[in-house]
């Protein structure tokens, strides 16, 4: 069965993503395990100091529950198979790496759908995947309101 990971960080953004999945499963009947993945940024020097590296990993662990929770409400109600991972590092490395380490066939990402110069300056987690990442990427750009309301007087007409 593939196994497809979702990147996952509390947002609209990535619950987009884990939509266009459960579509794929939905309506284009595939038949896949879904990986909700989110990454943590590791703990600063001062947080390790002053708090111990037991205490902030349980924090990170509980943060990342925490922030996979909408995304798992979704997968729930849709009652699809999944599981969920958490890493620790920077987002685009650490994805790469569960990706591989959970032997995913494909990955898929949220976007905020900028691009061009302004994309490029602000860095982009996707694009790193879209370029380092060993399995197909989909990356999902985010509906705009005045999109969503265009469809919509579509539809109706």
């Amino acid at each position: 069965m593939l196994r497809i990971m979702i990147a996952v960080d509390g947002s609209e953004l990535a619950l987009d993503a884990v939509r266009h999945g459960l579509m794929l499963m939905r309506r284009g009947g595939l038949q896949a395990t879904l990986v909700l993945g989110h990454v943590q940024e590791e703990a600063s020097f001062m947080e390790l100091a002053t708090r111990g590296a037991d205490m902030v990993a349980a924090a990170s662990v509980e943060a990342g529950q925490d922030l996979l929770a909408s995304a798992v409400a979704l997968a729930d109600a849709a009652g699809v198979p999944y599981e969920t991972e958490i890493g620790l590092g920077s987002p685009a490395a650490t994805l790469v790496d569960m990706v591989e380490r959970c032997g995913c066939d494909a990955l898929i990402v949220g976007a905020r759908g900028m691009g061009g110069l302004r994309g490029a300056w602000l860095g982009s987690v996707s694009q790193d995947l879209v370029h380092h990442c060993p399995v197909p990427v989909t990356v999902v750009k985010h509906a705009e309101p005045q999109e969503l309301l265009d469809d919509d007087d579509d539809e109706e007409a």
